[in-house]
């Protein structure tokens, strides 16, 4: 009687082992770490903001643009957030995160695009290799070449140097920018004075009423007003003392355009 019912149940075993089971048996250490709704909206608002200015946004816009009703549940998403490795924040700076990855297909995707990103893709895209790393926190500091001196009166030689000045990131955009110290006072009017830090982008091509650093004649550097006018090129002050400058187009070359200033008090 005992061998006929272990005989059953080992017919019964077998039965049961050649079953084809209509799921996949995962083991809960292959998961990957799940996210909700709003720490995914979170996630890519937090992305999009540094992709598209390199500062992370402010705990009142992310609770804006999430729709939260206080910081505190910012506080909770983003502590969740770095639990779960998707982003750190970066010491003693502050409004300063960093996204470390991404989550895959499996992750809950936000059910619409956070406010503030309604024109770009919710579908989080890969982290970009080193080379296109996103821009610098805005509490970063980049140290800019100094390249020299550069007029704002009659020109100057602008010269190259090993030097640099530390610039907050914050106060750059995209590009490559270098940093000139300027001398004179023929800009006073347009807030640029006499021993200021003009932190210029690199370009070659400006518009009419751009101020830009322009080389004459190959070896002179100034910062003005640019125009065109009559087949000339015109290089205006921002100072009722100066007279603006005539120049052949062949005599001038843009190297940059002013995108920012920095003033040192002593």
């Amino acid at each position: 009687m005992f061998l006929s019912t272990c005989s059953k149940m080992a017919v019964l075993l077998d039965a049961l082992l050649e079953v084809a089971y209509p799921f996949r048996i995962r083991s809960l250490a292959e998961e990957p770490p799940m996210l909700t709704r709003k720490q995914h909206e979170l996630l890519t608002f937090i992305q999009i903001r540094l992709e598209e200015s390199g500062i992370s946004p402010s705990f009142e816009e992310m609770k804006e643009a999430l729709d939260l009703k206080s910081k505190s549940g910012v506080h909770r998403l983003i502590s969740a957030l770095e639990e779960r490795g998707f982003i750190r924040r970066l010491p003693n700076r502050a409004r300063a995160l960093e996204v470390l990855r991404q989550p895959d297909s499996s992750v809950s995707k936000p059910a619409a695009p956070v406010r503030e990103a309604a024109n770009a893709n919710t579908a989080l895209t890969p982290l970009r290799s080193a080379a296109k790393a996103t821009p610098a926190p805005a509490n970063d500091v980049i140290e800019l070449p100094l390249h020299g001196k550069i007029a704002a009166g009659m020109p100057i030689e602008a010269f190259e140097t090993a030097a640099t000045l530390p610039v907050p990131a914050a106060l750059l955009g995209a590009g490559e920018h270098y940093a000139l110290e300027v001398s004179g006072d023929s800009m006073v009017e347009a807030g640029i004075f006499d021993g200021d830090y003009a932190l210029v982008r690199k370009t070659d091509v400006a518009r009419d009423g751009e101020i830009v650093v322009a080389l004459v004649r190959g070896e002179e550097a100034t910062l003005k007003y640019l125009h065109r006018e009559k087949g000339m090129i015109r290089l205006d002050p921002a100072n009722a003392a100066y007279d603006p400058q005539f120049y052949q187009p062949e005599e001038v070359a843009v190297q940059g355009k002013l995108a920012g200033l920095l003033r040192r008090y002593h």
